[in-house]
């Protein structure tokens, strides 16, 4: 299925080689209705893929590679609840845990409805984050909870993280979330510094509750917390797990009450819309959280019903493919024009470079075509002043996802309109660019000398023509960040069908994990195995004390 000898492919490529001399800026003038012709809404989301190197053939032949591949297909395998996860013969159902009471459509692995399992567990943060939030719960000494420290790694932190972040105008007033995941102690201590034992409440997110760095950090704070005050029998209103290894969490001293569990059926990337969330439904409560599901179902049911021609995760995905593999571009940037998205591209990476970073396909063959680009990027304007340099003016073409919301909130007005003029004009110039003509004529009028002009111009010349997307939300809400996340989700699961891999287990990341776990107790011992590489063996040595 990766061949790239199939008859879409093929066509791609040679398509590709006739737009050698292609110009975004000129196609604009020669089709008034490009903009419209490659804009898609869904959702409550707008995409403008217009400022990219195709023609309406390109999108056909795109449309028709995605088809022979069996990308409709393989979405309803996944829906059906399908073991597509091969590799560990599980289903992949994320989109079952955003399923809403009475939905016509439902979510089974094996023939058994998923919805009462997910909603117990909906019922169940609802309950326990109320009486959080409205002060009932209250710590050892009495005083209400006001910082929730989440303790998880990946996608136990990386999700939960990034909403909250986004998400800070909906936070309950006394209510600070922190976020640890780092083994680094760094990381955890100036955490610690900064919260109450009384007044903390810890969140411990590990499926298997044996996540290293998860419950290295987790013991640390536990005894961080009877260290000042509190007591064994104080650490059940402290604490709480998302786990199904209840025997490990009770031991730690977490009442079963406040055990929050998920299933294998949910990947660790994609599980934000579960318990996992938990602290999102503490800080934003858990009418926000449902908004923010809802927003994540509007965009599952757009996938799973729109036509590939205009099936936005579709077209996202597709394009992808069409630079990653026709193109050569082996790194793509995400540019979030709101700072409360900053941990944005961080999500993301582990999303895509997790879900799609494979060299191997379904049947374990080596790939024949490249997977996964690079994902990267910081918010804007930030990166204006940083790496935009080389989006522009570098050697290589790297294809830009701009991320904007139309309002930015009631206040400071005047810097949302800013932000947002930056975020059209660099779009805007990234596929312009500015012509040596152009140059020669501005320092002209500046009243440069012929000599200077010359020398001066090649550094100011813009060869433009780089490709972008712009996706606009309505506003950092929960409901248009659910359909955000859900967009790329669904991006990486077609790019998924279309390399033929495996989206959805991560087998790269267990390697180091092993050796860590030797070195460790090598580096304990004092004793360090001959099996380890010399230079592996004289970093232990600089390490032992």
């Amino acid at each position: 299925m990766n061949s790239p000898l199939s008859p879409a492919w093929v066509a791609l490529a040679e398509h590709q080689k006739q737009l050698a001399t292609f110009r975004m800026s000129d196609a604009f003038v020669e089709d008034a209705e490009r903009a419209s012709r490659f804009t898609l809404d869904a959702a409550g989301l707008v995409l403008d893929y217009s400022k990219h190197l195709i023609r309406p053939q390109t999108m056909s032949l795109l449309t028709t590679l995605a088809a022979e591949r069996g990308v409709t297909t393989k979405r309803d395998a996944m829906m059906a609840g399908e073991r597509i996860n091969t590799t560990e013969n599980r289903a992949v159902l994320h989109m079952a845990l955003r399923n809403p009471i009475g939905a016509a459509r439902t979510y089974a692995v094996d023939g058994v409805n998923v919805a009462p399992l997910v909603q117990h567990e909906l019922a169940h943060m609802r309950e326990f984050t109320e009486r959080v939030r409205n002060g009932e719960w209250r710590g050892y000494t009495g005083r209400e909870i006001t910082d929730v420290v989440n303790i998880g790694i990946g996608g136990s932190d990386l999700g939960p993280q990034m909403v909250c972040e986004a998400m800070r105008r909906l936070v309950l007033p006394r209510m600070t979330a922190h976020f640890v995941s780092n083994v680094d102690g760094a990381h955890l201590e100036s955490v610690l510094a900064r919260v109450n034992p009384e007044t903390t409440l810890f969140t411990i997110s590990s499926k298997t509750f044996t996540t290293q760095e998860t419950i290295m950090n987790a013991k640390s704070a536990r005894a961080w917390f009877l260290a000042r005050g509190g007591t064994e029998a104080d650490v059940a209103k402290h604490f709480v797990a998302v786990s199904t290894n209840t025997k490990a969490v009770r031991e730690f001293g977490i009442a079963a009450d406040n055990v929050f569990g998920f299933w294998d059926w949910v990947g660790g990337r994609y599980s934000l819309w579960s318990a996992v969330g938990l602290t999102i439904a503490l800080a934003i409560g858990m009418d926000g959280f449902d908004e923010l599901l809802a927003g994540a179902h509007a965009m599952d049911e757009h996938f799973a019903t729109a036509p590939l021609e205009f099936n936005m995760p579709v077209v996202l995905g597709m394009l992808g493919v069409w630079y990653n593999n026709f193109w050569g571009t082996t790194s793509h940037c995400i540019k979030p024009y709101a700072q409360d998205l900053h941990r944005l591209p961080a999500y993301l990476q582990q999303l895509e470079m997790e879900s799609n970073g494979k060299s191997v396909d379904l049947q374990g063959n080596a790939l024949t075509v490249p997977s996964c680009p690079v994902i990267w990027g910081e918010p804007g304007t930030n990166g204006q002043h940083a790496f935009f340099q080389l989006l522009h003016q570098g050697t290589s073409m790297i294809p830009v996802d701009f991320i904007a919301a139309l309002d930015g909130g009631p206040t400071m007005q005047d810097h949302h309109r800013v932000l947002l003029a930056n975020c059209f004009a660099q779009s805007e110039a990234l596929m312009v660019g500015k012509s040596a003509a152009v140059v020669r004529a501005e320092l002209a009028a500046s009243g440069m000398s012929p000599e200077a002009i010359d020398a001066l111009t090649p550094h100011k010349v813009f060869h433009g023509n780089r490709p972008s997307s712009t996706i606009l939300l309505p506003e950092v809400s929960p409901r248009a960040l659910g359909a955000l996340i859900a967009l790329y989700e669904h991006k990486v699961f077609t790019q998924g069908v279309i390399w033929n891999v495996n989206s959805f287990d991560q087998w790269g990341v267990e390697l180091g994990k092993q050796l860590a776990k030797k070195i460790d107790g090598e580096l304990q011992s004092g004793n360090i195995s001959s099996t380890h590489d010399g230079s592996t063996q004289a970093l232990m040595r600089r390490a032992i004390r």
